[in-house]
């Protein structure tokens, strides 16, 4: 009876199922409050979000301790705090992200010419446009632009503060248009697009490992007050490990409607979030905004991007101008 015992709790500690998932466990995750005190490079708390102003980051981070210090507070935001940061005015010069939109629109533009690209695999048909592997298509199209935005000292700082050095990037642009109805709340790349079936085929310690391969992120393209639907966050839900398997049930998704937060953001601003935090893009309930943002997936030097990216080819059109000079 007691080796029977061992057996079973030791199977429960391994093997995570959607049957266990416990909505009570979970509200004892997710219902903390985030003191600003514990986050001293953040200008502010809103909703329960830690607000970095970004010049002030970026002078906190000048010297080798005290960026050292600024990717550790990050870090722990991501692991064991709300989960989710903004970064307000990380773009000081919004002409990047201007020529960056137009090209955006180009390939739209483009993909419904010729009926071609994709949707999005968390939202109805048809509620927004999705530009896959915008990372390269930039590149191919505007090398400089492409230089100008990637180089961006905040992408890179927050990258390191989760993954470390040698990571490497992958973005998608979704630009939700007037009418575009919500997301289901969802976790992101690795398990969060698994069913429950596969999901449960991979031990516990596996659940942990996928958030710490990949950092979410988003550039803002424009203004997003709330009614344009900016993302749904769930603050501390990245702390529940069995999240990828209790999604997968109403009472989560129930929770999350009611308890989701929502911060307006603009132009120019950086939102970056642990991938394993319950999120979803909002209804565009605006009259006349068409909400786009570049999202970001970075992924781990040790980890497997979401999309296959040709580096060799936008590197070498990166380091060239129009005529084939080094610029």
């Amino acid at each position: 009876m007691k080796t029977d015992n061992i057996l079973t709790q030791r199977a429960d500690r391994v093997w995570l199922t959607e049957a266990a998932c416990d909505l009570e466990d979970f509200r004892a995750e997710v219902e903390r409050t985030t003191s600003l005190a514990d986050y001293p490079h953040a200008a502010a708390v809103e909703k329960n979000v830690l607000i970095y102003d970004s010049a002030s980051v970026l002078k906190a981070a000048a010297t080798g301790e005290g960026r050292r210090a600024v990717l550790a507070e990050i870090c722990e935001a991501f692991a064991t705090g709300p989960g989710v940061v903004v970064l307000k005015r990380a773009f000081e010069d919004t002409a990047v992200i201007d020529a960056a939109s137009g090209i955006f629109d180009d390939i739209i533009n483009e993909q419904h010419r010729t009926n071609s690209g994709g949707g999005d695999h968390f939202a109805k048909p048809g509620a927004n446009d999705r530009i896959w592997n915008s990372l390269e298509k930039h590149c191919l199209r505007d090398p400089q632009n492409f230089a100008a935005y990637y180089g961006n000292a905040l992408i890179a700082l927050v990258s390191e503060a989760w993954l470390g050095p040698s990571y490497q990037m992958t973005a998608q642009v979704n630009r939700v248009n007037p009418g575009g109805a919500a997301q289901s709340a969802h976790r992101d790349y690795h398990l969060g697009f698994q069913t429950s079936l596969v999901i449960e085929q991979f031990p516990a310690h596996v659940h942990r490992l996928s958030p710490v391969l990949t950092l979410q992120g988003a550039v803002a393209h424009c203004d997003m007050p709330l009614e344009s639907g900016p993302t749904l966050f769930l603050p501390y839900s990245q702390t529940y490990i069995q999240g990828y398997l209790a999604l997968k049930r109403q009472e989560f998704h129930d929770y999350f409607d009611r308890h989701h937060v929502q911060l307006p953001l603009e132009k120019g601003d950086l939102v970056f979030f642990n991938p394993a935090l319950f999120h979803a893009a909002g209804t565009n309930r605006s009259e006349g905004i068409k909400r786009v943002a570049n999202l970001l997936q970075v992924s781990s030097a040790f980890g497997r991007a979401m999309e296959t990216v040709n580096r060799g080819a936008h590197e070498r059109r990166a380091l060239s101008g129009p005529e084939g000079n080094a610029c």
